[in-house]
């Protein structure tokens, strides 16, 4: 498989030239093919060295993968591209179709709760884990375009960071749903994530009088802003 595969890598890479990301079948599976970003004008001067941000991808997640973190597949790769298997939509897509039930989509809620609290378990942060980074397919949470580490912060900040933007993200994606998310959150804790729920609750402590800043903008503020006063509405009243 892997010498056919190859083949049709090569072909699209010459098909494709220059486009970042793309996706194609192949056996009756789907997989994404990706390749330095081609920047232009300022851009240029704005993100230096995309080829190394591809290596650096690359080598990020097969560590992860080694470290047993629900990452994608690299199925192929060679200098300068690499392909992944599809590992299904992202959370963000689930919650916006209108085909499945609220029950469906809140068990695909659930279960990226318990593989993020499990990924801290793993002595693991993502860096940045909205629900457009994160997938589900079957039952099985993925991971996607994790940050570069931050080596210089210790595991505590990271998981802290990470649950603060998980949380914020489910507000801004599902609005003030404060009984999902409640529970959304709640499998979190239950999945080994209570210490980290708890170290948040103290990192906002010193924060809360952003709490009646942010009332006035709860409801007419922008996407990025209300999630901020449910998030301290969150710990607040929890």
């Amino acid at each position: 498989m892997a010498g056919t595969i190859e083949q049709k890598v090569q072909q699209l890479l010459v098909e494709h030239r220059g486009e970042r990301i793309i996706s194609f079948d192949f056996s009756g599976r789907k997989y994404w093919l990706k390749q330095p970003e081609q920047l232009h004008g300022r851009m240029r001067l704005l993100k230096a060295h995309p080829e190394s941000s591809l290596e650096l991808e690359k080598s990020c997640l097969q560590q992860l993968a080694e470290q047993h973190a629900p990452v994608p597949h690299i199925v192929y790769e060679q200098q300068g591209c690499m392909v992944l298997e599809d590992v299904g939509p992202t959370l963000k897509q689930w919650i916006a179709r209108k085909d499945v039930s609220p029950a469906f989509q809140r068990q695909v809620l659930l279960d990226s709760a318990e593989a993020l609290a499990q990924l801290h378990n793993l002595g693991l942060a993502h860096g940045r884990p909205a629900l457009r980074d994160i997938s589900w397919q079957q039952g099985q949470v993925k991971f996607i375009d994790f940050e570069a580490r931050a080596p210089r912060k210790g595991m505590l900040y990271q998981h802290i960071r990470d649950l603060l933007v998980y949380i914020h993200s489910l507000y801004r994606y599902l609005g003030p749903n404060n009984q999902l998310i409640a529970d959304v959150v709640l499998q979190y804790r239950r999945s080994g994530g209570e210490i980290i729920w708890q170290a948040c609750k103290s990192f906002l402590a010193s924060w809360q009088w952003l709490y009646y800043l942010m009332k006035p903008f709860r409801h007419r503020g922008g996407r990025d802003v209300k999630p901020i006063f449910w998030l301290l509405w969150h710990f607040r009243h929890a």
